[in-house]
């Protein structure tokens, strides 16, 4: 994919929607196009977090890992979405598993290269700290109610 395509693929991305075209170029520079196989894993649960993804085919099944049993599937994030917020915040670890529900093509962003990019540059971080911290606070409200749904016992308040 040329990075011209992927400049405009991000500019009709929700997430994306108001950067600036420096800001887009920016992302654009630093985006990998990846296939997965089915069942291919992503990302590991406390594995370093060095990146970010937006899904351009098929699906990724979120999951925590149990201390005892099954993962718990999460969600299922499918083509547009983004997957990853943990390359942004420090230890810069995965808080989930991600892995693909079947064959699978994403776009591969370099988090540590953007985070630097964050650090020195305020009107670039700035803006996408706010983006991306509103989706940290969409998926961790959804994987808490889905695990309330999951593990609590009958009966408990």
């Amino acid at each position: 994919m040329e990075r011209t395509d992927i400049k405009q693929l991000l500019s009709d991305q929700s997430l994306f929607t108001g950067l600036s075209s420096e800001h887009l170029t920016s992302l654009s520079e630093h985006a990998t196009e990846r296939s997965l196989e089915a069942d291919e894993v992503l990302a590991r649960h406390n594995d370093p977090a060095d990146a970010f993804y937006l899904i351009l085919e098929g699906a990724l099944v979120i999951e925590v890992p149990a201390i005892a049993g099954p993962k718990l599937e999460i969600t299922r994030l499918g083509k547009g979405e983004i997957f990853g917020w943990s390359w942004l915040i420090a230890p810069y670890e995965w808080h989930f598993h991600a892995r693909a529900s079947g064959p699978t093509r994403v776009l591969e962003f370099d988090g540590k290269a953007l985070r630097e990019r964050c650090e020195t540059d305020s009107d670039f971080g700035y803006p996408l700290l706010k983006r991306f911290s509103e989706l940290m606070a969409t998926r961790l409200d959804a994987a808490q109610r889905k695990m309330m749904d999951q593990w609590s016992p009958p009966g408990f308040a």
